[in-house]
């Protein structure tokens, strides 16, 4: 696997999917600072096999799936 484009991706994605996650739960009424937290940290925790997926992805489609 190609680590740095595991890194590149990752960091988009944990930036996206925590931001979806904090919009959705403020929108919803989790406005307090633990919830805010717990959805922060299931931003992160979700973004690993997103990131894992769409590099090995990338990697097929660039010849680079060592």
């Amino acid at each position: 696997m190609n680590w740095s484009l595991f890194c590149v991706v990752y960091l988009i994605a944990v930036t996206v999917t925590m931001g979806i996650f904090i919009v959705a739960a403020l929108i919803t009424g989790f406005n307090g600072i633990a919830h805010i937290l717990i959805v922060a940290i299931l931003g992160v925790l979700v973004a690993i096999p997103e990131a894992l997926f769409f590099s090995k992805k990338v990697g097929n489609i660039t010849g680079d799936n060592v």
